[in-house]
């Protein structure tokens, strides 16, 4: 039974988690918080993570009761994601390999939250929607590939939300998705926003755009209020991404729907989801915040997966991108 460790870094999350055979022996993460109305730059951003990764990788071993000598192979996120951040994570992955003479395993950050997801679900074929602040796609496995039925054109939806949580000075703290959602539960007022689905595509930035230019006139003639503001970009980009998938499941023939990524926890987007299987005869899976939010387990289990089916990243071929698309990926571990 290989042990993977895995190290996680593509963006503000900074998390190193272990996986024995499909079970998560330590998956510890910190994440890096910056003032409301402010977003997170790389270069700040990879500061952060090299200030902890060496305290999280102490945690995860700790935590699993595990020496150096007790892993098979070290997993990290070869991108996609933020540069600075990315090159931090791979330079620690690439000198623990080679301090402990274990083989890398560059891993893509999108196949990850897939395979974490089916892992912790037991969801066999699913259709996917991986929904984060840097990716929105929905996504189905065919012929060795995670192929990309549709996608934003522009920004992400987590993007889309977290730049909304700055024009109203919503805290980051735990993050500016989670505060939206907590206040959108206290809307009562839906105000009408663009509605762009592109035929399997989506955008945001038009909605963006538009509530950022109405937010504050809106607010100060008492038209509605912050909350009625969150709950109507939810509803109206949670209704644009349930459209699509829905698409793609009638398109594939599948049965079954995973959300995965940060933007996944979010538990309206997971009852509107659930809404659509029912009535489909679909079943939803759905992860919460330990394995949706970027981590550490869940580049181990992708890891283990490449490990397992004899996928070995060479020291020269373990450069990070940031643009790392799913489907460039050969899924060798699947039928």
């Amino acid at each position: 039974m290989p042990v993977i460790i895995g190290f996680e870094g593509s963006a503000n999350k900074i998390g190193v988690g272990i996986v024995r055979d499909g079970e998560v022996l330590s998956n510890p993460r910190r994440t890096y918080v910056t003032p409301p109305g402010q977003g997170f730059l790389p270069g700040d951003t990879a500061r952060h993570h090299r200030s902890c990764i060496l305290a999280v990788l102490r945690e995860a071993l700790q935590e699993a009761g595990l020496n150096p000598q007790d892993i098979d192979a070290v997993a990290f996120t070869k991108g996609p994601g933020m540069g600075a951040p990315l090159v931090t994570v791979a330079i620690v992955a690439r000198t623990v390999a080679q301090l402990w003479g274990k083989p890398l395993l560059g891993v893509n950050h999108c196949v990850g939250h897939i395979e974490m997801g089916r892992l912790v679900t037991g969801a066999q074929n699913p259709t996917v929607l991986y929904v984060s602040g840097g990716n929105t796609q929905v996504i189905a496995y065919s012929e060795h590939r995670y192929r990309i039925f549709g996608e934003t054109i522009d920004i992400a939806v987590g993007n889309c939300l977290d730049r909304f949580a700055r024009v109203l000075k919503i805290s980051n703290d735990p993050s500016p998705g989670y505060n939206i959602e907590q206040m959108a539960k206290k809307g009562q007022k839906l105000v009408e926003l663009p509605y762009t689905v592109k035929g399997m595509d989506v955008s945001f930035s038009g909605i963006l755009s538009h509530i950022e230019e109405v937010a504050h006139k809106m607010l100060a003639v008492g038209e509605c209020t912050p909350e009625d503001l969150c709950f109507s970009l939810q509803e109206t980009v949670f209704a644009m991404l349930v459209e699509i998938t829905e698409r793609a499941m009638a398109h594939t023939g599948s049965q079954e729907a995973l959300i995965v990524g940060g933007v996944g926890c979010n538990e309206r987007l997971q009852e509107m989801m659930g809404i659509m299987c029912k009535e489909r005869g679909a079943k939803l899976f759905a992860t919460d915040e330990r394995f949706c939010i970027d981590n550490g387990a869940m580049i181990a289990q992708a890891g283990w997966e490449m490990f397992q089916s004899g996928q070995i990243t060479a020291l020269e071929d373990s450069w990070i991108t940031q643009r790392y698309r799913t489907d460039e990926v050969e899924v060798t571990w699947r039928d």
